[in-house]
């Protein structure tokens, strides 16, 4: 499938391609537009967009794209992805929703991304995934130790 939404990545726009490959559709091809091409080539791709206004896969209340997706793909029901969907949100929102301590880290290592100059949103990308990786890891060491809200709460 296709998969489109807005150019310039920080963390949801990072976090949500990682989980649609890994979880969803190891297929995905990804494209970064301006905000206001992303309806227009959406329709004209036939791509699913995500993480801009007024769509499905995105923003709802305090909850973030990450956790849309968790929820339309039935993968909240993982401690795991819940997890880190609460870290993603702390990093990507006013982290009001859970106040999860890891978010403030991974909203700096986001924008750190960015400055290392990188030509495009794909190459962010694949370079970042690297994180969420460990992130991934950190999550499923903190559920096995029976801490569901992670490590530092």
């Amino acid at each position: 499938m296709k998969w489109i939404t807005r150019e310039r990545v920080k963390v949801d726009r990072v976090a949500c391609p990682w989980l649609i490959k890994r979880f969803v559709d190891k297929d995905a091809e990804f494209y970064f537009v301006s905000a206001d091409q992303v309806t227009g080539e959406a329709e004209r791709l036939g791509a699913i967009p995500f993480d801009v206004p007024d769509v499905e896969l995105g923003h709802h209340g305090k909850a973030c794209s990450f956790e849309a997706i968790l929820q339309k793909y039935k993968l909240d029901g993982d401690p795991v992805l819940n997890l880190l969907g609460k870290i993603v949100n702390g990093a990507d929102t006013d982290n009001t929703r859970y106040r999860q301590p890891e978010g403030p880290g991974l909203k700096a290592i986001a924008e750190g991304f960015r400055h290392l100059g990188f030509r495009d949103d794909h190459e962010i990308n694949a370079a970042e995934w690297v994180v969420y990786d460990a992130l991934y890891a950190y999550c499923q060491e903190m559920i096995k130790r029976g801490k569901p809200e992670g490590e530092f709460k």
